[in-house]
Order: C-alpha cells, then structure tokens, then sequence
C-alpha cells in the first residue's frame, strides 16, 4: 500500500495510566518521525436511562472528554517542546473509532495493562479488535513502559534515556516475507540509530519428522539451508539501508517464544498481521498473538498481504 499523505502519530487515549504511557511512547516516535502527534479520546455514551445519574449527565460526560486529552496535550507540549500536538474527542465505539482514526495515520498507539509477574500484555477487546481490523501499523505499549527501557544501560548500569537505543527486532517468516514489514522494522531501527535483529522460527517439514526418531545430521542440513535462506532473503535490505547493522538468527521452534525473549533487550519488537477480508472475527495470527501477550518492549503490528 502506497501512502502519498502522512498525517501524524496518533494515540489512543483514555486517561488510563497505559494510554499515558502509550501517549509519552508515541510522542518520543513522532519526534523521531518528524510529525504531530495527535491524541484521540473516545467516550463511548452511555444508555439513556443511565445518563440522567447526577454524576454521568452530558456535562459531565463533555466535560471528561475535553479534560483528558487537553490535560495530555498539556504535559506532552511541557515534555517535549517544539512537538505538534493536536486533540480531538470522538464519540462512539472505542474500536470502531480507533480503527477509523489509524487509516488517516501514520502509525496508531494503543496502551496495553501489564501482567503482574509476567512483564508483557494484557491485552483488552478494544486493542485486540483494532489490531484485528485496522490495515495501519498499530503500536502496543506496555502501561509501566519508560523511555530508558528502550535504551541500553549507562557504564554504571543505571537505566537511562541518553544512551544509545536497544536494538529493534523484527520476526520473519521467510516463506512469506513482506516488504512492508521489512521496510517498518528497517527504517524503525535506522531512525533509532540502532541494529535490527532479525528472528526466524522453523520446525522440520511434517513428512520428515512423522514417525522418525531425531536425527541430527538431517536437523543441520535443515538449519543451515533455513539460515542460508534468510541470509539470502535480507542481502539486498542491507544495501538499501547500509548503515543498519543486522543481525540474523534462524532457531529451531516456533518463532513466538524466541521473539518473547529476543523482547528482553529490544527497544522495539515487530511482528506481521495478513490483512483478511473476513469483517467477522479477530485475526492477527498465533505467533503475533503471543508475542503481543507476553514482548517485554513495545509491539509494533504491521499488517501485509
């Protein structure tokens, strides 16, 4: 998909403190971007017998979706000076509105609750449906998410935001590569000035494995084509962004745990979603699903064809 318009960043935000940490994430990623970020509010209006509460009357009801995102603007503008922030309050089903808000840009940011104990995604129906349906890269950040978790620690071991960005990770599939994917995750790292790490899962074709015993010799003549594969498949990147310094990797197994972990040390984690035509249902694939469950870094979800 060829885009000749780039309108801004936009977030999704509720006042919640994921959508505060996912507004600081996109602010920082339109700063690297060049462009405004604008930050979206949906109430969705409650049923009429309920609006007639003292507490959830139509005052009250503009009056909170006019507050949160100019508070927000407010702060951002503190934080980041010399940013373009723009506000706009919508009304209707949060889903329906984001999904709407992300095909005029150029990435939408959601916030996502973190596990307690786990470290990744909760993810809600409201992301899970925007993912699903949007054909915008959508980014998920992680509610307690900070600028220096995206960086590498100073010489003392301090977390901080002036130090060089931890790498970007990207999870390939080789037999269906896309050049949108490839392009987002390239050019993400090489705005960061950072390298890419490129993650590639593979498991032995089913009329090997059925009813053999492992067989070692056959498991490297298998890795060492898969590695050569997506060696192969990633030399003309290198030439077209010479100054991003990749790393491929090629493990046997299915590629979502190796992503998880790759998250660890990663500033951001990109992974694929096929665009279906199918309206009914969310379909965003079980490797993406995982990886925007349990990713410790930020997820960016590129949809391709």
């Amino acid at each position: 998909m060829t885009r000749t318009v780039t309108l801004s960043v936009t977030v999704g935000l509720d006042g919640s403190r994921e959508s505060r940490a996912a507004a600081e994430w996109a602010a920082r990623e339109a700063q690297l971007l060049g462009l405004p970020l604008k930050l979206v509010h949906v109430w969705e209006p409650v049923p009429a017998p309920m609006a007639q509460a003292p507490l959830l009357g139509a005052e009250t009801q503009q009056h909170w979706s006019e507050r949160v995102p100019r508070e927000a603007a407010e702060g951002i503008r503190v934080r980041h000076p010399g940013l373009d922030v723009i506000t706009e309050q919508l009304s209707g089903r949060p889903a329906d509105m984001l999904a709407d808000a992300a095909q005029d840009a150029e990435l939408l940011v959601l916030g996502s609750r973190g596990l307690s104990g786990f470290g990744g995604f909760m993810l809600g129906s409201v992301g899970l449906a925007v993912v699903a349906h949007t054909q915008r890269p959508v980014v998920l950040v992680r509610a307690d998410q900070q600028a220096a978790d995206e960086h590498e620690a100073d010489p003392a071991g301090i977390p901080s935001a002036a130090t060089p960005f931890r790498p970007v990770v990207l999870g390939l599939d080789i037999e269906s590569p896309d050049e949108e994917l490839m392009e987002f995750a390239y050019a993400a790292a090489a705005r960061r000035g950072t390298s890419l790490r490129v993650v590639h899962g593979w498991n032995v074709p089913p009329y090997y494995a059925y009813g053999l015993s492992v067989d070692l010799e056959l498991h490297g003549t298998l890795e060492q084509a898969e590695t050569s594969a997506l060696t192969e498949l990633l030399r003309p990147w290198r030439k077209k962004f010479p100054d991003v310094e990749v790393t491929a990797e090629s493990h046997y197994g299915t590629p979502a745990g190796h992503l998880v972990d790759a998250s660890r040390e990663a500033s951001l984690v990109v992974v694929g979603k096929r665009i279906r035509r199918n309206p009914i249902g969310t379909h965003i694939g079980p490797v993406t699903h995982a990886v925007l469950h349990h990713s410790i870094a930020p997820v960016a979800v590129v949809p391709h064809h």
